[in-house]
Formats: C-alpha cells, sequence, structure tokens
C-alpha cells in the first residue's frame, strides 16, 4: 500500500468566518469614521456655541450703549427745555408789567416788545441749536460704538471660519 501523506488537513474557512472577519473589519472601520465623525461634529456646534456667545456679548454692549446714550439725550433735551419753560415764564412775567406801561409809552412799549422779541426767538434758536448738536453727537457716539461692535463681531466670525477650516481640514 502507498503510504499516506502525514500532512494534517487546513481548516477550511467557511463563508460565516469569511464574513465575520469582513463584518468585523467593517464595523471597526464604520467605528472610527462615526467616532471622527461625532468628535468633529460636536467640536463644530462648541465652535460655533462660542461664537454666538461671543457675537451675542457684542450686541448687547451695544444694545447697553444704546440704552445709555438715550439716557443722556434725553436727560439734556428734558434740560433744555425746563429751560425753555423758565425763560416763557419769565417773558410773560415781563409782558405782564410792560402791559401797564404801553399807554403812558407806547413807542418805548414797542420798541421794548421787539427787542425783548427779537432776544426771545435768538435764545430759541440757540436752544434748538443745542439740541441739535446735543442730537448729532449721541449719533456719533453711536455710530462709534456700532463700528467697534461690527468689528468685534466681524473678528468673531473670522475666528470661527478660521477655526472650521482646520477643524475640517485635519
Amino acid at each position: 500500500m502507498g503510504k499516506q501523506s502525514a500532512r494534517k488537513p487546513r481548516p477550511v474557512e467557511t463563508i460565516e468566518t469569511m464574513k465575520g472577519a469582513v463584518m468585523n473589519d467593517a464595523t471597526k472601520k464604520a467605528h472610527e469614521m462615526f467616532t471622527q465623525g461625532s468628535g468633529k461634529a460636536v467640536e463644530t456646534m462648541t465652535l460655533w456655541a462660542d461664537a454666538n456667545q461671543r457675537v451675542l456679548r457684542e450686541l448687547a454692549e451695544l444694545s447697553a450703549a444704546t440704552a445709555k446714550e438715550g439716557v443722556r439725550l434725553y436727560a439734556e433735551l428734558q434740560q433744555s427745555g425746563l429751560e425753555a419753560l423758565r425763560e416763557a415764564q419769565a417773558t410773560a412775567v415781563r409782558w405782564q408789567s410792560t402791559w401797564q406801561e404801553a399807554p403812558r409809552d407806547p413807542l418805548a412799549w414797542y420798541q421794548r416788545a421787539l427787542t425783548d422779541g427779537v432776544e426771545g426767538t435768538q435764545k430759541w434758536f440757540r436752544m434748538l441749536e443745542g439740541n441739535a448738536q446735543a442730537v448729532t453727537r449721541t449719533a456719533e457716539r453711536l455710530q462709534t460704538t456700532a463700528e467697534q461692535t461690527g468689528k468685534g463681531i466681524q473678528e468673531s466670525l473670522t475666528e470661527a471660519a478660521t477655526k472650521m477650516k482646520d477643524v475640517y481640514a485635519a
């Protein structure tokens, strides 16, 4: 009889074993991709949350500055209005006292009334000019604040975009 070979037969890989190895490898790759994607998503959300927080802080500061300027302007205009009211009362008292002089010397009364009228008109125009200047100063301060806020927001968003590029470049 012939000699039988002493070799042991190798185990035959079954389809199930091959499927398991392929599935194991695919599962690992999927898990790695999911982990990497999740990490990037969390990093992205954190980055945008920080950017949104900075933008909201800038807008809150702008709102506070606007309210402060509004109160300041209101106080200036109110003070000017009170001064105008006092001046109007003083003028009314002067006119009341001059009515008694009108029948005695009508020409002097008319001249004084005209002079008081011109002076009063000049005071009113100075008051209006002061109010216009107060509004202009307030507008200039608000413009400066708004420009600074705009720059701050732009910097925040530029920084966020740069970081986003870094996150997805890796």
